[in-house]
């Protein structure tokens, strides 16, 4: 066992046990698997419109995490901050899931960055909850993202509970990858990073490389680390009745090259560089501007909140301000439907922890176009459901989507390999992976708790 592991055991492990109590007791209080969880959202809601503000695939990923393990009967309570009055307490996402609401600060107006001083609040929001309860109400705390894994690291020290953190993005690694222009975070986060890697009983990563980052940067003990990759609903993101039924429905030219954005609008998501792209594009072969239509579906976020209109003015800048159709976050049905209709999804990220955007996109049947960064890689297979690129030249991305237009034919072959490689990633097998990582999470307490540590 690794010192941190010992750490835990020594630290934890004997910390929560009172005093006389019976080892087939604190065996028997403890299930093999969690019968309902603690999961933390801090800030961002799962009932939030992902594509804006703070709400993105994380969102994403919560709400159908929770939807699944609930329905492998692990009762989900995701506590989230209240943003507005009109909110309930509580609201039932899904069967067997609760959105609880937390009052920490002002309703409005609070941006991310002062979430941290609210951190009390919320945390003695939780633990109200938690007081009207019997003992043992939960069995698990999973918190997402780190303003979370502070308040699950108290949560589950005073629960007596393991408590397992998943990063989603690190600052050390956004802060080696920054967009130009973009702001580093801060080292207040950093720090917070590194004490919920030692306190956290399971880290999970999205693949293989993020686990390799927790390592590297934040020296998390590699056998407290487990890889699940993050999945996509398969009944909504799908094929359907194709690309040009899609088009059709949203207004779209039959026979048009369209290369699709589908993101927050923000320097780390880079949807500059597909405009460039395009005017590289345009530029080489002014007859495409005929015959190209680029969406960018989504609202303006993080550092990209400064400067909500710099995309449209790059636009004009760039003289492509009749080709660009700028519409706002919509629906995950109507977003499938953007998937369907483009010629081919371009995510020139400069950092991602997986990509849930590039999976969805590949579900419908559309093939990929992506920098290769962070869980990229994974989420597409390079040469099949897609093309990777090593950079975030424009030229490059230009070069990329130049086949599109030449071969149309070319988006039906390589969507149709690329639904085919999401099919791989289904949330049944992410929540079925996760729920294991619990279990493990909980006998490994419960072995330290019967004085085997």
């Amino acid at each position: 066992m690794s010192q941190h592991a010992s750490r835990l055991g020594g630290l934890r492990g004997r910390s929560h046990v009172p005093f006389g109590t019976p080892s087939h007791q604190r065996l028997r209080r403890i299930p093999r698997r969690p019968r309902r969880i603690a999961m933390l959202s801090v800030h961002t809601s799962p009932l939030h419109q992902p594509g804006t503000g703070d709400a993105g695939g994380m969102n994403v990923y919560i709400v159908e995490l929770a939807k699944r393990l609930a329905a492998i009967d692990i009762e989900v309570e995701i506590f989230t901050r209240a943003t507005t009055a009109a909110l309930p307490p509580a609201v039932e996402l899904a069967p067997g899931v609760l959105v609880r609401h937390v009052d920490a600060g002002p309703y409005e107006g609070l941006a991310k960055e002062d979430l941290p001083a609210q951190l009390c609040a919320f945390t003695h929001g939780v633990m109200q909850a938690w007081a009207g309860h019997r003992p043992g109400h939960y069995d698990l705390v999973h918190s997402h993202y780190w303003l979370s894994g502070h308040v699950g690291w108290l949560a589950a020290e005073r629960w007596g509970v393991p408590l397992v953190h998943a990063m989603h993005t690190m600052a050390k690694v956004k802060n080696a990858a920054l967009a130009e222009g973009d702001t580093p975070e801060p080292a207040a986060r950093v720090i917070g990073e590194q004490q919920i890697v030692r306190a956290a009983d399971r880290l999970i990563a999205n693949t293989d490389e993020e686990a390799e980052e927790l390592a590297r940067h934040y020296e998390a003990a590699r056998e407290l680390v487990a890889v699940v990759h993050p999945g996509v609903n398969l009944d909504r993101f799908r094929p359907a009745d194709g690309r040009a039924a899609a088009r059709a429905r949203l207004g779209l030219p039959a026979d048009a090259l369209i290369p699709l954005f589908a993101g927050r609008i923000q320097p780390l998501k880079a949807p500059d560089i597909l405009l460039h792209a395009v005017a590289h594009l345009l530029e080489d072969d002014p007859s495409l501007r005929e015959r190209i239509v680029v969406p960018v579906v989504g609202g303006p976020s993080g550092s990209g909140l400064a400067k909500p209109e710099g995309l449209h003015k790059l636009a004009a800048r760039l003289g492509i301000c009749d080709v660009v159709r700028f519409r706002p976050p919509c629906a995950q049905d109507e977003l499938a439907d953007w998937y369907r209709a483009a010629s081919v999804l371009v995510m020139p990220s400069y950092s991602e922890s997986f990509g849930l955007v590039a999976i969805e996109a590949q579900a419908c049947g559309t093939p990929v176009v992506a920098a290769s960064v962070g869980g990229l890689p994974v989420a597409v297979r390079d040469g099949v459901s897609g093309t990777l690129i090593h950079g975030h030249d424009p030229a490059d991305y230009a070069r990329a989507l130049r086949p599109f237009a030449a071969e149309p034919e070319r988006a039906d072959r390589m969507g149709a390999a690329a639904a085919r490689h999401a099919e791989s990633f289904g949330w049944d097998t992410a929540a079925a992976a996760t729920a294991e990582v619990y279990t493990e999470a909980m006998r490994e307490r419960r072995r330290l708790r019967s004085g085997h540590g």
